[in-house]
C-alpha cells in the first residue's frame, strides 16, 4: 500500500467514526445525552469474543453508540470470522459496526527517509474492522457470568477512589477540581440524588486531577487553544464513563451537560481527530487510575455482562 493510500485510509477512519459520534450526540441532544451514557443494562465495556479483551479508547464509544442505537444489552462483539470460528453465524442482512486497530507501519527504507527520523521509523496507522454484536448472531450460547451485587458496588467505588490518593475536601457548594491546590472539592454526600450520582461526579473530577503535571501532565492548550476546556471536559467525561463501566455503575447525564453539548459538537465537526484525542487521553487516565489499585486487575479482568 502506498503512503498516499494509507493516509487516505486513516482520514477516512477518523471521519467515519467521528461522523457516527456526532450523529449520535445530535440525535440525543434533546435530553442532553451522550452515546457513552449507559442506562444500567449494558454498563460494562465492550469485549471481544475471540481475545476476551475489552475494547479501548474510541472503539468503546463506537460500540456503545451501536448498542444504544440498536438496543443491544450485551457488550460482546467479534468480526464475522471470529464468530464463525466458534461455530456461530452472523445473520444475513445484519450490518456491522466499525472499530479501529492501530498497526505499526514498516520502517521506511527509501532514500527519502533520513537517519534518526522518528516520524518515519515509528509511523502507525489506523486499520478499520467490522464487528458484530452477539445479538446479531445465531448459534452462540453465553456462559453464566457472576454480576457484582448491588450492595457491593459503592463499596468498590469508595475503595477505588481512596486508592488514588487525590486530596478531597467535602462541604463545598459545587463539585470541581482546583489544579493550583491539586484538590477536589465536593458537596456533602446528602446533596446528591443517588449513590451513583455521587460516584460519577467524584470520578469525573478525579479524572481532571489525573491531568496534573505530577501525574499525566495533560495539556490541551497548545493544540486546541480556545477549545482546550471543551476537550478537557470531554476527556474527563469519557474517563468517568470508562471507569464507571468497569465498576458496574450506570452512567447518566450530569445536570450541566447542556453547557457542553454545543461546544463539543462544534469541536468534533471542526476537527474529526478531536474525539480520538479525547478518547485516547481518557483511556490513559483510566489506565492510570487502575494502576493505582492494590489489585489493578480486579476490575479490568471482569467479563462483560
Amino acid at each position: 500500500m502506498s503512503r498516499t493510500s494509507s493516509s487516505a485510509e486513516r482520514v477516512d477512519v477518523y471521519t467515519r467514526i467521528t461522523a457516527e459520534i456526532v450523529a449520535a450526540i445530535e440525535a440525543g441532544a434533546g435530553e442532553w445525552r451522550m452515546p457513552w451514557h449507559h442506562d444500567g443494562t449494558a454498563v460494562t465495556r465492550p469485549q471481544n469474543i475471540s481475545s476476551d479483551k475489552r475494547y479501548r479508547g474510541v472503539n468503546v464509544l463506537a460500540l456503545w453508540i451501536a448498542a444504544q442505537a440498536h438496543g443491544y444489552a450485551d457488550g460482546l462483539w467479534g468480526t464475522y470470522r471470529q464468530w464463525l470460528a466458534i461455530g456461530a453465524q452472523v445473520r444475513k442482512g445484519e450490518r456491522g459496526t466499525t472499530v479501529v486497530l492501530w498497526k505499526q507501519a514498516k520502517a521506511d527504507t527509501s532514500d527519502d527517509a533520513e537517519d534518526g527520523d522518528d516520524d518515519v521509523r515509528r509511523r502507525v496507522f489506523a486499520r478499520a474492522f467490522t464487528v458484530f454484536n452477539v445479538a446479531q448472531v445465531d448459534g452462540y450460547r453465553a456462559e453464566p457470568v457472576a454480576k457484582l451485587p448491588e450492595s457491593d458496588r459503592l463499596t468498590h467505588v469508595d475503595a477505588f477512589i481512596n486508592a488514588l490518593n487525590v486530596p478531597i475536601v467535602v462541604g463545598n457548594y459545587n463539585a470541581h477540581y482546583r489544579i493550583d491546590l491539586d484538590t477536589i472539592f465536593m458537596p456533602e454526600y446528602s446533596a446528591f440524588t443517588s449513590p451513583a450520582a455521587h460516584a460519577r461526579t467524584l470520578i469525573h473530577e478525579t479524572a481532571h486531577a489525573t491531568g496534573a503535571k505530577h501525574r499525566l501532565d495533560r495539556n490541551f492548550h497548545e493544540r486546541f487553544k480556545r477549545d482546550w476546556l471543551p476537550i478537557e471536559e470531554a476527556t474527563a467525561e469519557l474517563t468517568a464513563s470508562f471507569i464507571l463501566a468497569d465498576l458496574g455503575v450506570a452512567h447518566h447525564p450530569r445536570p450541566d451537560h447542556a453547557a457542553y453539548v454545543a461546544s463539543w459538537l462544534r469541536l468534533l465537526k471542526d476537527d474529526p481527530r478531536a474525539i480520538f484525542t479525547a478518547a485516547s487521553k481518557a483511556q490513559q487516565a483510566a489506565d492510570w487510575m487502575h494502576a493505582q489499585q492494590t489489585d489493578p486487575h480486579q476490575y479490568s479482568e471482569r467479563r462483560a455482562a
